[in-house]
């Protein structure tokens, strides 16, 4: 392994205003890697490469928070992997406002990728990488509670909300800080070395094989587009929770057709309006996991169901965990 030409060179964008965990995360990691590298074999290049890339010229960045990163490298060889961080928004409103004035950093990624590097990105860096036209036609992933306006920003992408990573060829997208730091693991047992992957993932508590960021999603706190229709017929289904509601009653209480509903639950939510119900009677048996010790025979009727074998396989599949195993982890616990 050539000392001059390391067998991963990663980029990160240097993205004013970027989320530190998405670029300190990152270094951290490859220095692990290398150290770990060195001790196994001493006297051998580690074969790991880690740079901040700007798209201005510029040669430090200002990071979230007001820290100034130094470093930055423009123009010289491309590198094998650009990740793109996240970066420190107030909502939907401001991070369109923010991919606004990151033009140059758009171009950048775009004529990378063209040239052949593979570019990552990191939570709402998403939204970067679609500007740059990168997920048309490609499944993606994003931070869980983006999903609306992402749909609605980016049709031709195929989001995968549930995954915590999503590799579509020579582009991948993670879900969160963490989520990219366990996909560079992946890269490094792909291009450097497995067993070293393995290690350094050990020595930092991550776990490259996670792949479901379902357990974390909170309906509740998801951003999506406002249509009156769907938050007419959505208040109705979280007060009527408790009980069996068809689609028909649901059209009726809002004075649409039960096609015109489901148009409008597919462009706005993404799924059909029953399949929705489903995922408000998840919210809240997750809600009542969390907060009560009631049984789960208890939480399921408070849910609208009377299977609770049922309940407890849909509340697996949407979270894939068991409600009891979902209690242990997300409780709420005296201090």
């Amino acid at each position: 392994m050539s000392e001059s030409a390391p067998a991963l060179r990663i980029g990160l964008l240097a993205l004013d205003g970027a989320m530190l965990a998405s670029i300190a995360g990152t270094f951290d990691l490859v220095q692990v890697a290398q150290k770990l590298s060195q001790l196994r074999a001493p006297g051998q290049a580690p074969g790991l490469g880690v740079q901040l890339i700007g798209a201005r010229g510029q040669t430090s960045l200002a990071a979230a928070g007001g820290l100034r990163l130094d470093g930055v490298r423009s123009g010289g060889n491309d590198p094998d992997l650009l990740i793109v961080p996240g970066f420190m928004h107030e909502g939907v409103g401001d991070l369109l406002r923010r991919l606004d004035g990151y033009g140059p950093e758009i171009e950048l990624v775009r004529a990378m990728h063209a040239r052949g590097v593979r570019i990552a990105s990191s939570c709402c860096s998403a939204f970067l990488l679609g500007d740059a036209g990168l997920l048309d036609g490609r499944a993606a992933t994003t931070s869980w509670w983006l999903d609306g306006a992402f749909r609605e920003r980016f049709p031709r992408a195929r989001l995968e909300i549930e995954r915590t990573v999503v590799e579509d060829g020579p582009v991948a997208t993670a879900g969160a800080s963490a989520a990219v730091l366990e996909f560079v693991l992946r890269e490094i047992g792909r291009r450097v070395d497995p067993a070293l992957s393995q290690l350094t993932a050990r020595m930092l508590l991550l776990s490259p094989e996670r792949q479901s960021q379902a357990p974390y999603i909170s309906m509740a706190l998801r951003e999506r587009p406002r249509n009156s229709l769907c938050e007419k017929a959505e208040s109705f289904l979280l007060r009527e929770l408790h009980r069996p509601l068809s689609m028909t009653e649901l059209a009726e209480h809002c004075g649409t057709s039960e096609r015109s509903l489901q148009r409008h639950f597919r462009e706005h939510h993404g799924c059909a309006p029953l399949e929705h119900l489903q995922h408000l009677r998840v919210e809240r048996a997750k809600a009542l996991l969390e907060t009560t010790q009631l049984s789960l025979d208890e939480v399921v009727e408070r849910c609208g169901y009377s299977d609770v074998s049922s309940f407890r396989k849909l509340f697996k599949r949407a979270t894939t965990l068991t409600p009891a195993d979902y209690r242990e982890r997300f409780r709420l616990r005296p201090n």
